[in-house]
């Protein structure tokens, strides 16, 4: 795998998402509620980041994102309104459920990748998709695994981008069964 590229700007990433995210709907949310939780999902994900390279607990993660980086100024750009309550309830189901979300995901991965051994945005992004799949079953799947794609194109080449959406469909036939 690759390094994470670094995006142009938070603009950017949330620029390319505007664009995915008008190709799919997830049918009881507004417009603006869909941007929303797509600003929650990339705020989950990086909230993950910052835990693990800085070894910060959950709550005082959530508590920085919701007191200084949401609405706020980030490369000179506002951050758009992210769904707080969203981002907050990605974050600690994250935590809470991490060693059945790693389960799931490392029954995705090759035989011969450890979870450990992914770069740990890659990781983010495994464990925020896999827990809304496992835990939030009135998102539809394809919702789900196409933000987190996205997501994962924001930062990664597209061979990370197709791991993504190979690993998280895998983990959503394992949790969801065909309806």
């Amino acid at each position: 795998m690759s390094e994470p590229a670094s995006p142009n700007s938070i603009a950017s990433v949330l620029e390319q998402l505007a664009e995915a995210e008008a190709a799919r709907a997830e049918p009881q949310l507004t417009s603006r509620q869909r941007r929303a939780r797509t600003v929650a999902r990339l705020a989950a994900v990086q909230a993950l980041y910052q835990m693990e390279l800085a070894g910060e607990g959950v709550e005082t993660v959530i508590s920085e994102f919701e007191n200084h980086r949401f609405d706020a100024q980030i490369e000179g750009e506002m951050l758009a309104e992210a769904d707080e309550d969203w981002f907050a309830e990605i974050v600690r189901g994250v935590v809470t459920s991490q060693r059945g979300i790693d389960t799931a995901v490392k029954a995705r991965l090759a035989s011969n990748w450890r979870l450990e051994r992914l770069d740990a945005t890659l990781r983010a992004l495994l464990r925020c998709g896999a827990w809304e799949l496992m835990e939030r079953p009135e998102v539809p799947r394809e919702i789900v695994i196409d933000e987190y794609v996205e997501l994962a194109k924001a930062f990664f080449d597209e061979a990370e981008a197709k791991f993504v959406n190979a690993a998280l469909d895998g983990v959503a036939r394992d949790v969801r069964p065909k309806s």
